[in-house]
Parts: C-alpha cells; structure tokens; sequence
C-alpha cells in the first residue's frame, strides 16, 4: 500500500508578506490624488484644492520596496511550485490563479475603471456635467474593450516574467553543476549581513545601469516596457533562487530592525540629496535603500509572522480580491470628496478607510463562501475566520506549498 504524503505545512510569514504588499496598493491610490507632485498620465486624479508633500512621501516611500518584495516572494513561491510540483502543474496552478484572474477582470473592470477616472477627472477639473459627459463616451461599443491594464499591470508583468523564468529553469536543469554553483554562492553570501546587501545592492545598481532610468514605471500599456520587465524579471530570479536555500530565512532576522530603520534614514536621505546626486549615485543609493527594506521587512514577517493567525490568514485570503477591485473606488471616491472643506491628509484617509471597507464587505458577503472564492483562492471559506487553533511551524525549512 503507498503512504499518503505528509501534508506541507503553509509559510505564514511569507503568505502574509505578500499580502501585504498588495494592499499597500490601496494606500497609494488613496494618498496619490493628494500629493502635490504630477504624475503626469500614471495617474490623472488630482485635487488641486487639497494637497500635501507628505501624501508625496507616502507613495515613494512604499514604491521603493513594495514591488520588488511582491515579485521576490512570488519567485518564492513560483519556485517552490516549480521544484515540488513540476513545471508543468506549476504553469497549471499559475493559470488558473494569474491568466484567468487577469483576463476575467481586466474584461469586467475596465468600463468601470474607465468611468471612475473619466467622471473624477471632470469634477476635478469643474466640469458640472461630469456624469452626462463621462456617460456618453459609452456610446461607443469599443469603449468596453481593454485598451489599458491600469493597476492589473502587475498581473500582466508576473505573467511574462513566469513564463521566461520556467524556460529558464528548465534550460539550468540540464546543467545541474551550474545550477550547484549558483546555489552554494548564494548560500555563502546570504549568511553575511552586510555582504548580502551589498552584493544584492550591486546587482540592482547594475540592473539600473542596463534599463537607463532611476524611476522603474509602473506600465499601463499591453506593449512591454523592457526595463520594468527586466527590473521585476531580477527580484523574481532573486526569489527563485532562495527557495533553493529556504533554511537560511530564519537568517533575515539578524539586523532585520536595524535594515529597516536604516532603509528609512536612507530613504529621506535620498529625498534631500537625491536632486544633487549623478545618476550612478543615485542609483547606487536607491539599490541599497531597496534591499535594507527587503531584508529588513521579510526579517520582521519571519519574526513576528510565522505563527498562525485566523485573523492574518482572512486577511491573506481576501488580499487578492480587494486589490483586484479597489482601484475604482480610489479612482471615484475623490470625486464625491471635491466640495468637501477638508485637509488633504483627512481626504486621503476617508478614501483609504471607504475603500478598504467596501472591499473587504463585498468580499465577505460576496466572495468568500462563493464561486468567485474559488475561482481567486482555489477554495470556498466560510464566512468567519479560520479555525482559532493555533499552528506553529517547528522549522522554515520544512516542506511549504502555495494555497
């Protein structure tokens, strides 16, 4: 008789992480409105009447290490479907849970994005026809058909970049000396503190030297930026690869608070004397403020995350939905809020608070125990947390799969 596999046990700290990192959207498309920057046609909303630096800073802030913790954890995870599933139950799971999304609510969200932004965009500007002006472009059946992926960008890019990352694990495979070498390399610098952020901040610095650019865009359009694909493509690698090494994460606790508050003072360093800065300099500090917070913040999920929580774990499983859906309600909130005498910070907190009630309702209420569920997580929940018992995992490197 053959023996059941042992269940894997799920990683917490890095689930949680991931989460996270996508509902920090929800706070940049809330505070951006209210900067005073122009983000030019990355972002069209902005209110005139209510702006301050300090939304400005809460969006470059998170932009520095957001993405590319996202894409690191999810070449993570990638390859641990690769290696314990097989690629080709690895792309399989990777359709049903990044193409199919994708496709579905790039359909369904575009008229209403495209709404959402013309109709807020009016009242902005003070128009006082904004609905019957926003409303007839609609007269136009072609107006329904994608022509922007607008915040979905991210599922766009980790679709490409998991394709090429399988053909080229596939093609490592065939050499499997290469592929000890680069394992016992990483092994070796990852235990250093202070040599792994220099070697990885090296790395990063090189990459911006090959893309050209100190601003890494966040790509709307369906023709591939190179340089975000190259950018992303390196932190995805990055994880990959430390899958293989998955007993060195408890080591992302050493100096994971001292990463994280010397990313901070790097970080305002780099907003006064960036402007003053060459290129390479600037480059070079952005690199190392980028893996302080990376090291920084995984150490600080690995610390204080991997003990199961009910709580986190609702949290993790409602994190795709509200990212998916959130971006209208940050795109049009603003617009009911144009006449309201109120400071901008205050502004940008009622977006931020309405719409992250809003999603997290609708996903209670409307997605959690229905086909929608199960179409995003792989499963139907009940709609209460998870069970209270508490799970610990003896040991990070025990055997992990993806949800």
């Amino acid at each position: 008789m053959k023996t059941q596999p042992q269940k894997s046990e799920r990683l917490h700290s890095l689930d949680s992480l991931r989460s996270i990192m996508m509902l920090l959207g929800l706070v940049i498309h809330s505070a951006i409105t209210y900067g005073v920057h122009n983000y030019g046609n990355d972002w069209i909303l902005k209110d005139t009447g209510a702006m301050h630096i300090s939304n400005d800073l809460i969006v470059v802030l998170i932009h520095f290490f957001r993405m590319p913790i996202f894409f690191l954890v999810a070449g993570f995870f990638g390859s641990m479907l690769f290696y314990k599933r097989g690629y080709l139950k690895m792309m399989k799971n990777r359709i049903s849970r990044i193409v199919h999304p994708f496709i579905v609510f790039i359909l369904l969200l575009w008229p209403i994005l495209y709404f959402s932004m013309g109709y807020t965009a009016e009242v902005l500007a003070g128009n006082k026809d904004a609905f019957a002006e926003t409303i007839a472009h609609f007269s136009n059946p072609i107006m329904f058909i994608p022509q922007l992926t607008y915040h979905l960008w991210f599922l766009y890019y980790l679709i490409l970049i998991t394709v090429c990352s399988v053909l080229l694990a596939l093609l490592v495979k065939k050499t499997p000396n290469v592929s000890k070498m680069v394992s016992k390399v990483f092994n070796w610098t990852f235990q250093k503190p202070f040599l792994r952020v220099i070697v990885f901040a090296s790395l990063t610095w090189f990459t911006y030297l090959i893309v050209g650019t100190t601003i890494i865009e966040a790509p709307f359009s369906f023709v591939p930026k190179i340089d975000t694909f190259l950018f992303y493509f390196y932190f995805y690698i990055a994880g990959w690869v430390l899958f293989k090494s998955k007993h060195l994460l408890n080591s992302m606790m050493r100096l994971d608070w001292a990463s994280t508050i010397l990313g901070i003072i790097s970080f305002l360093g780099c907003i006064v004397a960036g402007p003053s800065l060459s290129y390479e300099w600037v480059i070079l500090l952005q690199s190392l403020i980028i893996w302080l917070f990376i090291f920084g913040i995984i150490g600080l999920f690995i610390r204080y995350g991997s003990t199961y929580s009910p709580k986190m774990r609702y949290i993790s499983d409602a994190s795709y939905w509200v990212y998916l859906v959130h971006l209208p309600l940050t795109a049009i909130i603003p617009g009911f809020l144009y006449d309201w005498d109120m400071p901008a910070t205050i502004k940008f907190l009622t977006v931020l608070i309405s719409t992250t009630t809003i999603c997290f309702v609708t996903y209670h209420f409307l997605v959690r125990a229905s086909f929608i569920g199960k179409f995003l997580n792989g499963r139907k929940y009940p709609n209460k947390f998870s069970s209270s018992k508490k799970e610990r995992i003896p040991s990070i490197s025990k055997p992990i799969l993806e949800k």
